[in-house]
């Protein structure tokens, strides 16, 4: 539980309970997905559906369902927009793998090994443009402001990366940073959305705001330790495929920053290399779990968790309220 700062603390679910508050939503988010993959132009619809049958947990379409119904009124557009972020997601997902030459994506190949890299992209660049034909649906230009700068942070975000490519010298700041424009700008949205479609406004609107902010940075940070903690199969991609595309994240900048000068030395081959030939990788992965790096990235992803949760105080005790309350603590330990 978290204190109520005079109010009634909020009680905790499973995290089963979490989704199967939405469960029947995310039913209709599939449909909607699935229609809007069938009408779209075949060449496209083959890349979408071939993605969008990939898996992933649906987390931030759930958000935005979660966040809507704890204001107490659901909006029959939180479906449309559910799905909307899932194709503005994918669309994400897609040009990652092009830009990073990436081979796989959730443990399959990924758009660009199959389609190749211009039909990826333009596939992509349909998936933003029929998200907001979506959105448009909706006629509330308080939306667009949302996904428009959602969408425009998102992109900055990878200009930032690409910037940082290759390069040793990246700070904390850097990194959290980066993880705010590329991954928490959608959490942060996908609360607020689910926020205007409930009515709110003001200070209250930005707690929900501010509460997929730090969700999102702790789902980034979780998404990085991972790279050192996890199996192949559990992330669906290479271990340590990060630095190999040029991306030193925290748990790198943490070890060398802790005075391991080898660490520094074989990062900085690493990215020399663009590959694993004079440095293995389970070199790395034991230089940064033996300089407390990663102790010192997991308690970071924890303070954000219990950002998000304090934003959450006085919002009551209503089951929608008790499972945004617990979801935190479903990306902390999630292992995928």
């Amino acid at each position: 539980m978290i204190a109520g700062q005079g109010r009634k603390a909020i009680a905790l679910i499973t995290v089963r309970e979490i989704f199967d508050l939405v469960r029947d939503d995310l039913v209709l988010v599939e449909e909607e997905l699935a229609r809007q993959s069938a009408g779209a132009f075949e060449p496209v619809s083959e890349i979408t559906s071939y993605l969008l049958g990939g898996g992933g947990k649906r987390l931030r379409p759930a958000l935005l369902l979660l966040c809507n119904a704890s204001t107490g009124r659901k909006s029959p557009g939180a479906i449309r927009l559910a799905a909307v972020v899932e194709l503005l997601h994918s669309a994400t997902l897609i040009h990652d793998d092009v830009i990073d030459s990436a081979d796989t994506r959730r443990g399959r190949p990924s758009a660009n090994s199959r389609w190749g890299n211009h039909r990826s992209v333009l596939a992509g660049d349909w998936l933003y443009m029929q998200s907001f034909q979506m959105a448009l649906e909706e006629r509330n230009f308080r939306i667009l402001d949302v996904l428009i700068d959602l969408t425009q942070k998102m992109v900055e975000g990878e200009l930032i990366q690409l910037a940082k490519i290759g390069r040793i010298d990246v700070t904390e700041e850097d990194a959290l940073r980066l993880a705010t424009y590329k991954t928490a700008c959608l959490f942060s949205g996908c609360a607020r959305l689910g926020a205007v479609l409930g009515g709110l406004e003001g200070a209250e609107e930005e707690a929900l705001a501010d509460y997929g902010r730090y969700a999102g940075l702790a789902f980034q940070l979780v998404d990085d330790l991972l790279d050192f903690t996890a199996s192949a199969e559990q992330l669906g991609k290479p271990v340590l495929s990060d630095l190999k595309e040029g991306k030193v994240t925290l748990p790198l900048i943490y070890a060398m920053e802790n005075g391991h000068r080898e660490a520094r030395e074989l990062v900085a081959r690493v990215l020399e290399e663009k590959e694993f030939h004079s440095v293995r990788a389970e070199t790395i992965v034991s230089l940064v779990q033996d300089s407390g790096a990663l102790g010192r990235a997991r308690s970071l992803a924890h303070e954000y968790a219990r950002r998000a949760k304090a934003c959450l105080v006085g919002r009551g005790d209503s089951e929608y309220a008790r499972a945004l309350m617990t979801l935190p603590d479903f990306i902390l330990e999630r292992e995928n």
